[in-house]
């Protein structure tokens, strides 16, 4: 292509000459030099500007990270539980307690509270309400956490949630209310009821559910916070708890998911609160009794056996002899022997002891020359032999 051609061409088709001139600067742009002019690499080095210094900021690393923001309780991955959630009560320095109302083992009574068993007995669905009480305000957006565990060990691992057949209802009676889909889920065993903050979750590494509401001071004249739960399973439902006892935990905790106290009680759902109460109650008084009288006999009664021993002689000795007794004999044979026995015994009360003894050795010796005599010879049958005699017969 000539340079006319070139000329002539539109600015978006030039040479390659013209293109490279006008992207680099005129100082670094050199004339193709070829082998015969002389030209070495060192006269190109030394021609082309190099940068003198060198920026170090742009090695330099931040020497302190950005803070991570603060992860909420209402979070599901904060104030994640281990694996085992512990059932010891841990008041804490703020001193976390709970309190139950009083109510009786009346049939008609839906919750009531048992203190000599840390039981709590329900019905289904029924509202069961919690105070909070603590010693010192907690610090500020604390929480309160309710979960439920297996009592026994070999269950302890196993997720308590609603059986299939409760949660397939609740699925129902909410899909006429859609809005309450996500404020309460059917498959929580525990809900809150009365309070628009509850939210309830599902541990990421767990899969346990929990349900936090926010901690709410005492009003004016009160100690306590009172919390509405209430349980959606009964606990002997196939397929959820299926008749195994659980504990429910509740913890008060910070914003960020630190542990500020815990508190824990066994919980029984059934149709007759009330009444499985009191039986509860009974057998376990009933267990203690039994305990207590073992201990008691051991202890108590074996040192004083002697003196029942010795007021027992003394009853014997001091009644009268004179006390007459009927005996009713049935048969003529039986009350003739009988009557002999009783004859025999009226005759030796007669005789006086001495005599007594007197005649009891004369006994005694004539049954021995008796025994003698006949040792010697019988009284029938064979004659004895003496040694070296011969009997008749020979």
């Amino acid at each position: 292509m000539t340079e006319q051609e070139a000329e002539s061409l539109p600015l978006s088709q030039e040479s390659f000459q013209e293109l490279w001139k006008m992207m680099c600067p005129p100082a670094t742009i050199h004339e193709p030099l070829s082998v015969n002019d002389g030209w070495h690499l060192e006269s190109l080095l030394s021609e082309t500007p190099l940068q003198e210094s060198i920026d170090a900021g742009v090695f330099d690393l931040p020497t302190t990270l950005p803070p991570q923001p603060s992860v909420s309780a209402f979070n599901g991955d904060a104030a994640l539980s281990s694996t085992v959630p512990s059932t010891t009560d841990y008041p804490g320095v703020l001193g976390f307690q709970l309190r139950f109302l009083k109510s009786g083992t009346a049939k008609s009574v839906t919750c009531t509270f048992s203190p000599d068993l840390n039981k709590l007995f329900c019905q289904l669905d029924k509202t069961c309400p919690v105070q909070i009480q603590v010693d010192r305000p907690p610090p500020p957006a604390a929480v309160i956490r309710a979960t439920s565990v297996f009592k026994k060990a070999e269950h302890v691992a196993s997720l308590v949630h609603r059986c299939p057949h409760h949660e397939k209802a609740s699925e129902h009676s909410e899909g006429e209310a859609p809005s309450l889909s996500h404020v309460q889920p059917p498959n929580h065993l525990i809900q809150v009821e009365g309070c628009q903050r509850a939210h309830y979750m599902e541990d990421a590494n767990t899969k346990r559910h929990s349900v936090v509401v926010p901690y709410e001071a005492p009003q004016c004249g009160s100690e306590c916070t009172t919390v509405l739960y209430k349980y959606m399973c009964n606990s002997s439902c196939m397929g959820g708890m299926n008749r195994r006892p659980i504990l429910t935990i509740i913890t008060l905790e910070t914003e960020g998911g630190e542990l500020l106290g815990r508190r824990c009680f066994e919980v029984r759902v059934c149709a007759c609160p009330g009444r499985d109460r009191k039986n509860e109650e009974d057998n376990f008084f009933n267990r203690q009794e039994k305990s207590s009288g073992t201990k008691r006999s051991f202890k108590e009664v074996s040192p004083t056996a002697p003196q029942t021993e010795a007021n027992k002689k003394s009853k014997s000795s001091s009644s009268s002899e004179e006390e007459i007794f009927t005996l009713q004999i049935r048969g003529r044979e039986r009350y003739d022997h009988l009557k002999k026995i009783n004859d025999s015994f009226e005759l030796l009360d007669l005789i006086p002891p001495a005599e007594l003894d007197k005649y009891r050795q004369e006994l005694n010796a004539q049954n021995v020359s008796k025994e003698e005599r006949e040792d010697v010879q019988p009284r029938k049958g064979k004659k004895l032999l003496k040694k070296g005699e011969k009997s008749d017969s020979d």
